[in-house]
């Protein structure tokens, strides 16, 4: 389905599960229906299972919007104290449209919480209280972290009762913005369906220990070429000031200003990928955290710091041999148009390492992956679905873990592709 399919079909107030492969511009369909809900003034709930894809939306996490918080369980007596807090009943019972996004990280336990606690609050029965659902994500990602000892934090999204009950209607996305190269993209798919056999493994092996090609900008030739994917939580910060110490001359540290409640700014400040403090040299290896079409870059593009202009901000030289001036940018809560909350920094992190959690949702230039360490289903598709092409793409190393992914999921996904192909069938039936 393409993109102006599946818009039409949000805007037709059916409840949704936008899908698609990496790349294929979920997040970027959601922002265009914001748009168009705000245009109309209707209010809606913009929300994400975490706080990192909920700052692409100028939104919250699904928890703090709906009030749950950390609960696991829903008794009367957290039913009650929740029903007494005036501004998220509020909220709760204003709302026509409920965006989440990153689905695939919410476990179907908690996704039935949000809707019993919104159905409580709007006195229906219906799921959500009756409000239109978009549903957001691809369940190739990563998956619920879980509480071991209950089962229902570890399932999927689509196993949850209110799943059923809204019975979404399946947007399937099927172009491609990130990858062109076509024995990439095969590659991936291969990983996608379960499905490797010696052909993938040898083209991947291939790109064991390669050294990558040297952007346009002679910074570049004294950068190590690509950001450090780890599988693992290793201390990443201490990696990259340890990287930043090591360059000569003065250290340059812009600091993040904010306004708004401060429980508001403290959970933009957790889900921002920019710190509250960056630290910059001439030389520094940085990755852009934001999309900015018109001043050139997008999240995950690589740059080299070339300095600093007279009004102290830095420009920074681009993979490709662009030359961008950064200045401060914003990530907001936005509530039916009004500014919640707010916070300002230059959209830049530190480049040398970031974590394959941190990762998803960007397109890294180039990229060193190590994945002999994988533990979890998925986490090699993650990672390796970051580049826009294999030439992008440094490994070194990987085990049968990280060319696997979750079999139901393999399953699910047909039958959400052939639920898509007949819902864009209806639709071309429409207009003939």
């Amino acid at each position: 389905m393409t993109q102006k399919e599946a818009l039409e079909v949000m805007k037709s107030g059916h409840n949704i599960y936008l899908t698609g492969r990496p790349g294929s511009g979920k997040t970027y369909l959601l922002n265009k229906f914001i748009q168009f809900l705000r245009q109309e003034n209707i209010p809606t709930g913009v929300t994400a299972a975490t706080g990192i894809a909920a700052t692409h939306l100028n939104g919250m996490t699904l928890h703090s919007w709906s009030g749950m918080g950390v609960l696991n369980e829903l008794d009367d007596k957290e039913l009650k104290r929740l029903l007494k807090k005036r501004n998220l009943q509020k909220r709760l019972r204003k709302s026509r449209v409920l965006i989440i996004d990153e689905v695939s990280m919410l476990s179907a336990k908690h996704l039935d919480i949000a809707s019993e606690i919104v159905r409580m609050s709007r006195q229906s029965w219906e799921p959500f209280g009756g409000m239109q659902v978009v549903l957001c994500g691809d369940f190739f990602q990563l998956p619920p972290v879980g509480n071991k000892s209950d089962r229902k934090t570890r399932l999927f999204a689509y196993h949850s009762r209110v799943w059923q009950e809204l019975n979404p209607k399946i947007c399937y996305l099927t172009e491609q913005h990130r990858q062109l190269d076509r024995k990439y993209l095969a590659a991936l798919e291969a990983i996608r369906t379960n499905s490797v056999g010696e052909s993938v493994r040898s083209l991947l092996r291939k790109r064991i220990g390669v050294s990558l090609r040297a952007g346009s900008s002679s910074s570049f030739r004294v950068q190590p070429e690509c950001t450090k994917l780890y599988t693992h939580n290793a201390d990443i910060n201490v990696i990259n000031a340890g990287e930043l110490q090591k360059l000569p001359g003065k250290e340059q540290v812009f600091h993040m200003n904010s306004t708004g409640p401060i429980a508001l700014v403290g959970m933009l400040h957790r889900s921002c990928l920019a710190p509250e403090a960056l630290a910059l040299k001439k030389g520094a290896f940085v990755m852009f955290v934001r999309n900015n079409f018109e001043q050139g870059f997008i999240n995950g593009t690589l740059g080299v710091v070339e300095g600093f202009g007279d009004d102290g901000f830095p420009v920074v030289e681009t993979k490709d041999g662009g030359r961008i001036k950064v200045f401060p940018e914003k990530w907001r809560i936005e509530e039916d148009g009004e500014v919640k909350a707010e916070i300002r920094q230059l959209p830049l992190r530190l480049a040398w390492a970031i974590t394959v959690h941190k990762s998803q949702g960007m397109t890294i230039d180039a990229v060193e992956i190590d994945l002999r360490k994988s533990f979890e289903s998925g986490m090699g598709y993650v990672a390796l679905s970051r580049a826009p092409s294999l030439e992008g793409i440094r490994l070194m190393g990987l085990n049968d873990l990280a060319l696997r992914v979750n079999e139901e999921v393999v399953e699910m996904d047909k039958r959400f592709q052939e639920a898509s192909r007949l819902l864009q069938t209806t639709i071309m039936k429409k207009y003939e």
